[in-house]
C-alpha cells in the first residue's frame, strides 16, 4: 500500500509543473494588457510613460524567458507573487475566498453522498419498480435543472414564505456557526441536488451490473442473506465508479461555481477567477489556475487510494 501511495504521489510532480507551464505561456497568447486596462480602462487619459512605469514595476517589460524563470521558481517556492490589479499577495487573495468555496464544496458533497448512496441502492435493488421509477424521475429533475435555478427559486421560497433571506456578509464557522450555515446551507442544497442526481445514476447503474456477477449468484447460491450481500460484496464493489465522480464532481464545485455564487451573492473563487480574467490579472490567474490543478490532483490522489481501500487488488496493478 505504501508504495502504491508513493507512486501516485509522485505522478503529482510532473503533472502539476505541466500545468505551470501550459498556464504561463497560454496566458501570454491572450491579447489584452492589464496595465492598459487598469489606468485607462475608463477612459482616463494617462501618459504612455506612466504606463511604461507601471509595466516596469509589474515586471512585464522583462523578456519572457526570465518572466518564466521567475514564475517557475515561485512555483517551486509557492510563491505565486502579487495580483497586478490590487498589489496584494495571490496567496492572499485567493486565501480570504477560499474557506467560503470549499465549505460549499464540503457541505455540498455530504449532502449529495448522503441523498445519492441510498436512493441509488434502492433504486437497483428494486430495478424497474415504481420505486426505481420514482428515484430515476428524481435524479432526471436533478440533472435538468440548473443549479441557479434552483438557488432562485430557494431564495424567493424562503422570502414569500418566511420573509426571510439568508445573510449577505460571510461569517466564517468559528466565529458565528448559525450565521454561517444560515448562509452557505441553502447554496449547498441547491448544488448538492444536482450533484446528488450525477452519484445517484452512478451507484444505480453500477450496483445493477455488480449484482449480476457470477460472484455474486454464487454468493446467493451459498444462502448468504441478501442483505450480506448487497453491503458486504455488491455494494462495495459498485462505490468504485461513484468515488470517482463524488471526487471530480467535488473539485469542480471549488472553481466552478460562478453563477451560484452570484445568485446567493458569495465572494468566493468563481467570482474572483471571472473578475481576474476581465482584468487580464495574469498572476491571480496563474495562481488560480494552479490551486484548481492541486485540487484537482489531490482528489485523484484521494481517490486513488480509496480505490486501493475498497479493492486491495489495485494495489499491485
Amino acid at each position: 500500500m505504501l508504495r502504491y501511495a508513493i507512486n501516485r504521489l509522485l505522478l503529482m510532480v510532473p503533472t502539476l509543473l505541466g500545468v505551470a507551464v501550459l498556464v504561463f505561456f497560454m496566458l501570454r497568447v491572450v491579447t489584452g494588457d492589464v496595465v492598459e486596462v487598469k489606468l485607462r480602462g475608463d477612459g482616463g487619459a494617462v501618459s504612455q510613460e506612466t504606463i511604461d512605469m507601471e509595466r516596469k514595476r509589474l515586471g512585464l517589460d522583462k523578456p519572457l524567458s526570465a518572466q518564466f524563470a521567475d514564475w517557475m521558481v515561485g512555483v517551486v517556492t509557492l510563491d505565486l507573487g502579487k495580483s497586478m490589479w490590487t498589489d496584494r499577495p495571490v496567496v492572499e487573495e485567493i486565501g480570504t475566498r477560499l474557506e467560503l468555496s470549499m465549505q460549499v464544496a464540503i457541505m455540498a458533497t455530504i449532502v449529495a453522498v448522503l441523498i445519492a448512496i441510498p436512493l441509488g441502492a434502492i433504486a437497483a435493488v428494486a430495478q424497474d419498480s415504481w420505486i426505481d421509477r420514482v428515484v430515476r424521475i428524481i435524479t432526471i429533475a436533478g440533472l435538468a435543472v440548473p443549479a441557479f435555478w434552483l438557488g432562485m427559486l430557494i431564495m424567493i421560497g424562503l422570502l414569500a414564505a418566511f420573509n426571510w433571506l439568508p445573510p449577505i456578509t460571510f461569517t466564517p464557522l468559528y466565529v458565528d456557526p448559525w450565521a454561517n450555515l444560515s448562509q452557505l446551507v441553502w447554496p449547498a442544497m441547491a448544488v448538492g441536488y444536482r450533484y446528488a442526481a450525477v452519484v445517484a445514476r452512478m451507484v444505480r447503474s453500477s450496483l445493477i451490473e455488480v449484482m449480476n456477477e457470477d460472484y455474486i449468484r454464487t454468493a446467493r447460491a451459498k444462502g448468504v442473506f441478501e442483505r450480506l450481500i448487497l453491503t458486504r460484496h455488491a455494494l462495495r464493489n459498485a462505490l468504485l465508479p461513484a468515488i470517482t465522480v463524488i471526487g471530480l464532481e467535488f473539485a469542480f464545485l471549488i472553481g466552478g461555481l460562478v453563477v451560484t455564487e452570484q445568485v446567493f451573492n458569495l465572494n468566493g473563487i468563481g467570482k474572483l477567477f471571472v473578475q481576474s480574467v476581465s482584468r487580464n490579472d495574469f498572476t491571480l490567474i496563474q495562481g488560480m489556475v494552479m490551486l484548481i490543478a492541486a485540487i484537482y490532483v489531490l482528489v485523484n490522489l484521494a481517490v486513488d487510494l480509496l480505490y486501493a481501500v475498497l479493492d486491495p487488488r489495485i494495489r499491485y496493478t
